[in-house]
């Protein structure tokens, strides 16, 4: 059962800027011709949309989830949520892909990205407990991440640019778009993780 939705007229703004998208003019060269020959400029395009709409999809689900209270090893509304049982639940509920139980292992099973290339859905990461990888997040755009904090608070959203997250900030990491790589063994789509 999902929890009441408080979604604020802005993150409302947000997800719908980020489903709107304007496309570039197109010059046709030789490899775009090759590409429309072979069918593969459609496929890309398909992924593309896919990515991002599932993207979107997981930012405005994690949204819905404001308030939820923070729960040492809670990965459920009916228990509450921890930092990284909250991205696991976020991403298994919304793009059915099954990501490791703690923090630092969700890391580790992701592609590192640069924080100038964070795009909503991607993984943020923090160093809260003097150790690298010890808090995760879901980057929702301009700057801002949602996650489940600590005991005796509940699921927010934060500012990365707020001295506390930029000094303990550890890095980016995007979940690989399922289809397009080879997933490692411990980030499977859901119906895969089932079957193991």
């Amino acid at each position: 059962m999902l929890p009441k939705m408080r979604i604020p007229f802005i993150f409302i703004c947000l997800i719908a800027s980020s489903l709107a998208h304007a496309t570039p003019a197109q010059h046709p060269d030789d490899l775009d011709r090759l590409l429309a020959d072979k069918g593969l400029l459609a496929r890309i395009e398909t992924v593309r949309q896919t990515v991002s709409e599932k993207a979107s999809l997981l930012v405005f689900t994690s949204i819905g989830f404001l308030g939820v209270p923070y729960r040492r090893g809670g990965n459920s509304v009916e228990t509450g949520f921890d930092c990284s049982g909250f991205v696991k639940a976020m991403f298994e509920q919304t793009v059915g892909m099954v990501l490791p139980r703690k923090a630092e292992q969700q890391a580790a099973a992701t592609d590192k990205i640069d924080q100038a290339d964070l795009k909503p859905g991607d993984l943020v990461f923090f160093n809260t407990m003097r150790r690298a990888f010890s808090h995760v997040g879901i980057y929702i755009g301009e700057g801002k991440f949602i996650h489940s904090p600590k005991p005796g608070s509940e699921v927010r959203v934060e500012d990365m640019n707020l001295s506390y997250w930029s000094r303990r900030f550890d890095g980016a990491r995007r979940v690989p778009a399922s289809g397009t790589e080879q997933p490692s063994p411990q980030l499977l789509p859901k119906s895969e993780a089932v079957a193991r």
